[in-house]
């Protein structure tokens, strides 16, 4: 051990005792039940129901509410008092408006706060009081642990309690106090939270998702193809930037990028009310809760022409400088014959249909026009400028990672790239072979060079982050190509088919779980790949659990528009110290129908996986965390005071 680490470590630890007793806690803490993670994906912008799930913690809270006061409450009872610890501020304003009298809603303030106390303290019965203090309203710290921790055996302080509750309730504190405790409760069923993937897009409210996940108490998040996107446009990709204005606007989502994000669309308008029409492919998708005028629709179905052949474009000249990305097939204005208004793919050829092509020169057709080059370079400076932007994207960089291995589990959110074969496919990169757990890495390396240089636009790093939204070697992406171009022009759905990695198809069989988790040096008799990105068809018979429990894929439709094909409103999974949980959900209606039916949305969990042995903090990433900890200490120790 370094000797001038052990000195400066000295400077905190500066007498025997308090590295004693340092020792003695963190030993302590490795003997307790391992926290519960939970795990979400593909959430697409969708706040409201996100943020159910959050505060019930996919059904722990109801559980634990259940376990203490199912013998004394009525199953009405039980829903109601879950929904104040869901929604406290707004449950407690409805309850207050149906007591007529002060002492009426006095009286229920006494037994609801008693009732908070017992769920407090029952949530954190596997947590040390340290950890318990710091996850306490701060302004009733004192007394929550008085009222916590009292002993009336002999009746001494039987008063003393009750006068507490009183002056709480007297000095008018009484809903700050329910509130604190409801949202103390929801930190406590909730160790840890994995978002795995796909936060932006499609949604309405991406931006509150961040602005929830930043306050949250621990949270990492595995990137998705659609946060890299994001991610990519921030970084200086003007082909992703393209990409996120285009998929806004197909979903009727341009508020997030003009009134969220402050990036002016009026260039952008401008050019399309210039150059383009009515087309039926580019109308964006209707909304139940958006009423559009006529005039709304066509200016946001000509600025969707505008950005999408900005797009097609732009993905040109990296494909042409990329040899390594194997895309050639992709440069498909130059396999357009302009005067047929046909286009040639894969040797057969095809009528195109609902075209808006009278910014392309046939003769140059990956050329950008001075207008649409002025516009995009607006709207780049316009997204590298947005303070709130800036603050999501460099909160996702320091949260996030393309996978992770957290106590003996894969996370990721697309695939591992493989063969017919099951084999790791290799990509070369600058003259280098790249494969498996390898090639992750160097896409991460990669993402994380192009943020950090977001002043450089068309060099390698940048170009790869596209190439993580579209190339078929790509973990996000997975297929053998995107095909954007051909759903909005050519009507042979044959053309539409996008063919994915066999890690699809593979992912079925427990021993190619077991191959891609050893490739991550994890064990493979313990540990679970757990993935998002492909809606699981429930409504078909689909099951998310694959291979003897060792795959299970968690995006069951969270965003509306897989709803229909998914059958349910996305997946869940609580892995505690007793084993692993699925949760599957219904369709979110409303904060307003929980708050007045006291509906969960939640349908059926299903057992994943179940410990023999109850799992304890010393088998986790924390554990091996404070283990490191425990060595350095022991060796202070030996060091100052042991000679």
């Amino acid at each position: 051990m370094n000797k001038q680490y052990l000195d400066l470590l000295a400077h905190k630890y500066d007498r025997e005792e308090k590295v004693v007793t340092e020792i003695i806690n963190l030993e302590a803490i490795l003997n307790l039940p391992k926290g519960t993670e939970h795990f979400v994906s593909d959430l697409h912008g969708e706040y409201h129901a996100f943020q159910h799930v959050l505060r019930n913690g996919s059904g722990r809270v109801k559980e634990k509410i259940r376990d203490l006061f199912q013998n004394e409450l009525s199953d009405t009872e039980l829903n109601e008092f879950a929904t104040l610890v869901y929604y406290p501020e707004e449950k407690l304003k409805l309850i207050r408006e149906q007591f007529g009298n002060k002492q009426a809603l006095h009286q229920w303030y006494t037994e609801i706060i008693d009732r908070m106390i017992h769920l407090v303290s029952y949530a954190s019965s596997k947590y040390t009081r340290s950890k318990l203090r710091k996850a306490l309203p701060k302004q009733f710290v004192y007394i929550i642990e008085e009222l916590l921790y009292k002993t009336d055996e002999f009746t001494n302080k039987k008063e003393y309690y009750t006068k507490i509750v009183q002056q709480i309730i007297s000095l008018g504190q009484a809903d700050k106090l329910i509130i604190g405790l409801a949202y103390t409760t929801q930190k406590l069923v909730v160790d840890h939270l994995h978002v795995v993937g796909d936060i932006y897009d499609r949604g309405p409210a991406p931006d509150k998702i961040i602005e929830t996940l930043i306050d949250y108490h621990s949270v990492d998040i595995q990137w998705g193809n659609h946060d890299v996107l994001w991610m990519g446009a921030f970084a200086g990709s003007k082909v992703c930037l393209a990409n996120i204005i285009r998929i806004c606007a197909r979903y009727d989502n341009l508020s997030i990028i003009e009134d969220v994000y402050g990036i002016n669309l009026i260039p952008l308008l401008n050019l399309a009310e210039k150059y383009y029409e009515d087309n039926p492919a580019f109308r964006p998708k209707s909304h139940s809760d958006k009423k559009r005028s006529d005039l709304e629709l066509l200016q946001i179905t000509k600025m969707h022409q505008a950005i999408a052949m900005i797009q097609f474009k732009l993905e040109m000249p990296i494909i042409k400088r990329r040899p390594d990305f194997h895309m050639s097939e992709r440069l498909l204005l130059e396999k357009i014959n302009y005067d047929t208004n046909e286009i040639t793919l894969n040797g057969k050829t095809y009528p195109l249909e609902n075209t808006c092509f009278s910014t392309i020169k046939p003769d140059q057709p990956g050329e950008l026009l001075e207008e649409e080059e002025q516009v995009i370079n607006k709207l780049l400076f316009s997204v590298q400028h947005s303070e709130k932007l800036a603050r999501h994207m460099n909160f996702l960089m320091k949260k996030g990672s393309l996978y992770l291995k957290y106590n003996g589990n894969l996370l990721i959110h697309g695939c591992i790239p493989i063969d017919e074969n099951g084999n790791m496919e290799k990509m070369v990169i600058e003259n280098h072979t790249y494969a498996g757990r390898d090639l992750l890495d160097v896409f991460e390396q990669y993402l994380r060079h192009a943020f950090a240089h977001p002043e450089v636009t068309d060099d390698l790093s940048t170009d790869m982050v596209w190439y993580l939204w579209t190339g078929e070697y790509s973990s996000l992406f997975g297929k053998r190509a995107m095909t954007t171009f051909e759903r909005y022009f050519i009507k042979d759905k044959e053309t539409h088919e996008e063919i994915k990695n066999p890690y699809y198809r593979l992912r079925e069989k427990e021993e190619i779980c077991n191959k891609i988790l050893e490739e991550f040096h994890l064990n493979p008799d313990e540990g679970h790949i757990i993935n998002g990105h492909t809606p699981v068809r429930e409504i078909k018979g689909e099951n998310p659990i694959k291979a003897n429990g060792k795959m299970i894929v968690i995006d069951g439709g969270f965003s509306k528009a897989y709803q229909s094909t998914t059958g349910i409103a996305g997946y869940t999974l609580l892995y505690n110290s007793y084993g692993m949980q699925l949760v599957a959900h219904e369709k979110f209606s409303s904060k307003e129908d929980v708050l007045l039916k006291g509906s969960d949305v939640l349908s059926v969990k299903r057992l994943v996986d179940e410990e023999l042995e109850r799992k304890t903090v010393r088998e986790t990433n924390v554990g091996e965390h404070l283990l490191q900890q425990i060595s350095v200490l022991k060796s202070l120790m030996e060091y100052r005071y042991m000679n």
